[in-house]
């Protein structure tokens, strides 16, 4: 007898694929809005400006009590040049 093929193992591993991105692109944001030395970091601002809105207004944020003495705000948070 041969053992047939689990046809739910491909989507547990998309899934598991999935996830560990996921956790890999939050974390690196995290870091970003709490931890970066610059707020212009372009990764981190990147990423920040194409998370969806809330994450992104909680990332802006989060770097303008850090960062908001700053003229100019990073990528994703100006809003006409000004922190938005």
């Amino acid at each position: 007898m041969t053992k047939q093929p689990n046809p739910k193992r491909p989507a547990l591993i998309r899934a598991a694929i999935l996830a560990s991105i996921m956790l890999l692109l939050g974390g690196k944001w995290y870091s970003y809005v709490a931890f970066a030395e610059s707020p212009y970091d372009a990764f981190g601002a990147g990423l920040n400006s194409i998370m969806p809105g809330p994450i992104n207004r909680l990332g802006c944020g989060l770097l303008q009590k850090r960062f908001g003495n700053l003229p100019i705000p990073p990528t994703g948070c100006n809003v006409d040049g000004r922190w938005a």
